[in-house]
């Protein structure tokens, strides 16, 4: 990770080199002021498709000439640096000035004298959202490439009118085409089913089940909301979520948070037979993916465990690993 320290105090800037220098984030540089800061990170200068040269800011508030609230601004004026971490550093007897900062685009602060301990994690804080920020944003134009070369289907077939979700085909056809999947990250495939849901359908009626799916997905996407995912519904009422490099222990973690988002709904279903609401059955595949027809393998996996896991009674979450 490439940081900048921009601090106009010669002492204050080398004690946050040394601090993050021994904390391993090997590339440290510093600006004694703005104007150096500009300079480095090319500020003004015509946009380029050169990726940005840091990934995190840390930005004193009062320096000589061009204060750190102004250089904020700055900063976020060009589109490169919109989503950059910027860590305003100021003093206790300073913290006024904070709300101007966080209205110039600051994204967190802390204060001096620095404190070891407080830097790292506000530093690592800020690197890992960003970070996930980016995955999601790759994951989002992946997607969306992929849709505007999937031949002339009409987009309307591409959504599930009962849940809102993909359709199934649509994950299948994004995996076959994932050439970008990493090969040395982890992939994982969720699927979820709802338990004894033909009983419901026998019983009930094909707008019971459609009403029990519909709300069941709306839970699905608030509860992986924050994760970059493809969510696709099949017929059959099982849900899937394909979700590139997340690990076998976060994956069984999400499954688990989506069978408790259904089983609080408390959706009655007299056919239950492990509790006397709607429940669902989860199971998890993951597995290291060097190309399509690998992440189709996890897909299949996945699709093929569920069942098994209806079929022990259900309402739990089965991991396996590919």
């Amino acid at each position: 990770m490439r940081i900048l320290v921009v601090d106009d105090a010669e002492d204050s800037r080398d004690i946050a080199e040394a601090m993050l220098l021994a904390a391993g984030y090997a590339d440290v540089r510093t600006a004694s002021s703005a104007s150096e800061a500009y300079r480095f990170l090319t500020i003004g200068a015509p946009a380029t498709d050169e990726p940005c040269p840091v990934d995190l800011v840390l930005l004193d508030i009062l320096m000589p000439e061009i204060d750190g609230i102004e250089a904020c601004a700055r900063v976020r004026k060009e589109a490169r640096y919109a989503d950059v971490p910027i860590i305003m550093v100021t003093s206790l007897d300073d913290m006024d000035s904070l709300a101007n900062a966080f209205v110039a685009g600051a994204s967190d602060y802390i204060t001096k004298p620095l404190n070891r301990v407080e830097l790292l994690a506000r530093v690592r804080s800020a690197l890992k959202l960003n970070s996930e920020l980016s995955r999601r944003r790759a994951r989002e134009r992946e997607l969306l490439q992929f849709m505007s070369t999937w031949g002339d289907r009409r987009a309307s077939n591409w959504i599930d009118k009962t849940t809102g979700l993909f359709v199934g085909e649509v994950a299948e056809a994004y995996l076959v085409a994932a050439t970008h999947f990493s090969s040395d990250c982890e992939t994982s495939v969720i699927a979820l089913s709802i338990d004894r849901l033909d009983a419901v359908r026998s019983t009930r009626g094909d707008m019971a089940v459609a009403g029990i799916m519909a709300r069941v997905a709306r839970a699905v996407r608030a509860t992986a909301a924050n994760v970059g995912v493809v969510a696709a519904a099949y017929r059959d009422g099982v849900i899937v979520l394909v979700v590139p490099e997340l690990p076998s222990k976060a994956a069984v973690q999400l499954g688990e948070a989506l069978r408790a988002s259904v089983s609080k709904l408390r959706l009655s279903n007299p056919e239950a037979i492990s509790a006397s609401h709607v429940t669902a059955s989860v199971a998890v595949v993951t597995g290291m993916v060097s190309g399509g027809i690998d992440s189709v393998h996890l897909l299949t996996r996945a699709l093929s465990a569920v069942p098994k896991v209806v079929a022990a009674g259900g309402n739990r979450v089965v991991p396996e690993y590919a």
